[in-house]
């Protein structure tokens, strides 16, 4: 379990976390959407990386992720 927590996290928690949000978002939006499903501290500091501009859809924000990562 402690892998899930790692800096940065993964896009696979980034996805767990994220599921269920309407699009289209802001970064801020994701954020809180992860804090609302109780995303571990990794999550929310890579969502925190994502350039601040809207998200039209999952695949764009895994995009992000993977920039940021």
């Amino acid at each position: 379990m402690a892998e899930s927590r790692k800096r940065g996290g993964s896009p696979v928690d980034v996805a767990r976390y994220l599921s269920g949000i309407d699009f289209p978002v802001t970064r801020d939006e994701l954020i809180r959407h992860a804090q609302r499903q109780d995303a571990d501290e990794g999550v929310l500091e890579l969502l925190g990386h994502l350039p601040n501009r809207d998200y039209g859809s999952m695949a764009d924000v895994m995009k992000g992720v993977g920039q940021a990562q």
